[in-house]
């Protein structure tokens, strides 16, 4: 991708509010809170390595808009991560509380590291570091971090612990996405992929499609992609081909999608495994493509489970999939979306799709702060009542007023947050003009 026609994430984000704006005729007190972030944090972290060296690494939270509730959003550990990323999630992440109702505003957070080469007690020396950086703005009624790319339930573990020990008290609420032990929450870690998988499943059939029928294909093999590749395929679906940073595997036949995490897992390799009635087979009838050539598979769903910007104006026009699902935050950018929506390419997006992780995160942060723990079923079923809800509301929407659905759904939730908003009061208001 070239660097001219790649745009800044921030900048492409926020370029989508003008047509909502003028769709909902929002207030211009709105419209100015919702150009600049209300807080941007930065702090530097060192951290003292196992050789006894000193490292600093920089690291960021931002609180996007907080009208609605405490700040909510996840913690990455990324190499790449800067202010503008951040500041773009956080935006996402106020959006997407906003579309599904909860009572939360947007916050993000992110740490400039490659925690693959770090040990994991220097991972844990940084994941403390950063709830010792952050302690100031954080907490269970200000903002409730939660785990994002390349961070998990024991780093989450690590951050609930440490904000107790400098806090002298308990606080389960101020992480969410925690081990069970330390007051996570049944169902929390398969929830991003699983309630992506619901609403997808939800646009079937509103569509009369067979998910039996269909073929599908997902780019990101982290947490969020295995577990979404898991659920279509008990679905129905065929799963023919999955991506990690370093490759794709691809057979016609399907994948054995449990086998494959498996042996990722086991030896950090993606290797390709078909499943089929009688036996699972390794590297038979298997295609290794790089990322570029997974993008442009002939497919019924394409589902983009790994970073921002990997759908831009260079290669929309090469993809081949009948329907795009952004299970990532952010992967279609503003130029693309014009594109495939000249081809007649669908697109459903990430402030709908992975709104499962979010929405658990709210269930754990409320039996944190009762005690009342519910069963995976319980905290399943209400996950499938809510996105059952709020994703009718955004396709009817999207039917009614003929638009897309990425507009439904900025329109469904910057609705909300501009309504709170004018309900504290606008121009007109103090000028006496209602």
């Amino acid at each position: 991708m070239s660097d001219g026609q790649t745009p800044k994430v921030l900048d492409d984000a926020r370029s989508r509010l003008e047509f909502i704006y003028k769709r909902l005729d929002a207030s211009a007190d709105a419209q100015q809170r919702l150009s600049h972030p209300q807080r941007v944090i930065e702090a530097a972290i060192p951290v003292r390595m196992d050789d006894g060296s000193l490292q600093v690494f920089q690291a960021w939270r931002v609180q996007y808009d907080m009208t609605r509730g405490p700040g909510k959003g996840g913690i990455r550990f990324h190499p790449d991560v800067d202010a503008e990323e951040v500041t773009a999630l956080s935006f996402w992440m106020a959006i997407k509380c906003a579309v599904v109702n909860l009572p939360y505003g947007g916050a993000k957070g992110g740490v400039r590291v490659d925690p693959k080469k770090l040990s994991r007690m220097e991972l844990e020396r940084l994941s403390r570091g950063y709830i010792r950086a952050m302690y100031d703005v954080i907490g269970p009624d200000t903002d409730i971090p939660a785990p994002d790319v390349n961070t998990n339930p024991t780093i989450m573990g690590w951050m609930a612990d440490e904000y107790s020990n400098i806090a002298r008290g308990q606080y389960p609420a101020v992480i969410t996405g925690k081990p069970l032990g330390l007051g996570g929450s049944q169902g929390r870690v398969a929830s991003t992929g699983e309630g992506a998988l619901q609403v997808l499943k939800i646009w079937t059939d509103r569509n009369d499609l067979d998910p039996k029928k269909m073929t599908v294909a997902v780019q990101g093999f982290g947490n969020a992609g295995y577990y979404f590749a898991c659920a279509a395929m008990n679905l129905g679906f065929k799963v023919v081909a999955v991506s990690d940073s370093k490759g794709a595997v691809y057979s016609e036949k399907g994948l054995d999608i449990h086998a494959i995490w498996k042996h990722k897992h086991k030896t950090k390799e993606l290797k390709g495994i078909v499943y089929s009635e009688e036996s699972v087979e390794q590297e038979k009838n298997v295609d290794h493509l790089d990322n570029d050539e997974l993008l442009k598979l002939d497919v019924d769903v394409l589902a983009l489970a790994a970073l921002e910007n990997q759908i831009t104006q260079d290669n929309a026009q090469d993809v081949e999939a009948k329907l795009l699902l952004e299970i990532a935050n952010g992967p279609v950018t503003s130029k693309a979306d014009t594109i495939l929506a000249d081809r007649g390419i669908p697109v459903l997006p990430d402030v709908l799709v992975n709104t499962g992780g979010v929405i658990v995160s709210y269930y754990e942060w409320i039996q944190n702060r009762t005690g009342d723990y519910w069963t995976e079923d319980k905290v399943s079923e209400r996950m499938r009542e809510r996105i059952q809800h709020e994703a009718d509301r955004c396709f009817k929407l999207a039917e009614d007023e003929g638009i897309s659905v990425r507009n439904a759904a900025y329109m469904q939730g910057i609705r909300r947050i501009t309504e709170a908003m004018d309900d504290r009061g606008t121009q007109g208001f103090f000028n006496g003009d209602s």
